[in-house]
């Protein structure tokens, strides 16, 4: 099965599935030497694993890191390093009543067309459950961006049509939709208990922002340091949209708005969110993805089965029914995933 490696410096290669007996990845181009804690790992682990809140899936899995390799005396060695996490909490069999159906909004009529079989199993390869893996990647990548003096932070701006109208950093990991406005958190929590309620499930928009970030990152004209961030946001299961800087919101100004001027001190604005030509320019990045709906609710849902007769499918088990609070650890991985290998490429570029 291709399409499970990302990077060329900086390498990853995800695999598992969702109630199978393990997601695990394997890191390749890592500095060696790093000092690195598993408990630097277990932490963005921590934040991504379901059961949180009353508004994550219940599913118990402690998603407790394994390395493997590429490891010596707590410090990276330079060879590949292997993390796998054990699945706890599968539940196959509550698939079984679905193996013959196609639930809309899955992956599960894409799946079957292309390998002529599917894992139905919690959508298997499909299922969010693989970004485990790709945290755990993106921890080891934030460890080399941080002696790099980058810093990455995603957090939810809207749910369910409820928008932040605020920014306050602090507060982002304080309550559970990880909002960056805390009162517009309480209206999102309560819209999502509402419909969670009625057995539906809502979308969003996340924010990432990337600070100390040199300039000249990126390399045209295919690998554009924004190209590359939008393949992997957008190789997340959830993620149906994104945009830098202003964004759409450029199709409705003029050149001399959208322009970021410059004096001594540096770029006045930053309507470009930080890339310029598909090279970073040193100012902010800035990007925002749009958060489809929870494919998986229990309202019932006309479908064919897999012989092509029409039926009628409920999805009854544990999910999300807002993805936005567990997709910010993961927009954040992929971001510095994407970071620590585009600084790789440009070392490898002056030597």
């Amino acid at each position: 099965m291709s399409g499970n490696v990302y990077g060329e410096r900086f390498k990853i290669s995800t695999f598992g599935e969702s109630h199978g007996e393990a997601v695990g990845v394997i890191i390749d181009g890592v500095t060696p030497g790093v000092e690195l804690e598993e408990s630097y790992i277990q932490a963005q682990m921590d934040r991504r694993k379901p059961g949180q809140s009353s508004v994550t899936s219940p599913r118990k899995e402690y998603d407790k890191i394994n390395i493997v390799s590429g490891m010596f005396e707590g410090k990276t060695t330079g060879t590949p390093l292997a993390i796998i996490l054990y699945n706890t909490d599968m539940r196959p069999s509550a698939y079984d009543d679905i193996q013959n159906s196609f639930r809309p909004g899955h992956a599960d009529y894409t799946y079957l067309h292309k390998y002529g079989l599917r894992d139905h199993r919690g959508s298997g390869r499909a299922s969010g459950r693989e970004t485990a893996a790709r945290v755990a990647a993106g921890a080891v990548a934030r460890k080399l961006l941080e002696q790099r003096g980058v810093s990455i932070v995603a957090y939810t701006t809207e749910i369910g049509g409820i928008a932040c109208e605020s920014y306050d950093e602090a507060s982002i990991e304080t309550n559970p939709v990880r909002a960056c406005d805390p009162a517009a958190a309480v209206r999102m929590v309560e819209k999502i208990e509402a419909l969670a309620q009625a057995g539906d499930s809502c979308g969003g928009i996340v924010e990432c922002r990337i600070r100390g970030v040199l300039p000249g990152l990126g390399e045209p004209a295919f690998d554009k340091l924004d190209a590359e961030l939008a393949k992997a946001m957008l190789s997340i299961g959830a993620v149906k949209g994104i945009e830098f800087g202003a964004g759409f919101a450029a199709t409705r100004m003029a050149g001399s708005e959208h322009n970021d001027r410059m004096n001594k001190d540096g770029f006045l604005t930053n309507n470009a969110g930080g890339i310029l030509g598909g090279i970073s320019t040193g100012a902010e990045i800035v990007f925002r993805i749009a958060v489809k709906p929870t494919s998986s609710i229990s309202i019932p849902q006309q479908t064919l089965t897999t012989s092509g007769e029409e039926t009628v499918i409920a999805t009854i088990g544990r999910h999300d029914p807002c993805i936005c609070p567990r997709i910010v650890p993961v927009v954040e991985a992929m971001a510095c995933i994407v970071l620590e290998d585009q600084y790789k490429r440009q070392a490898a570029l002056r030597d």
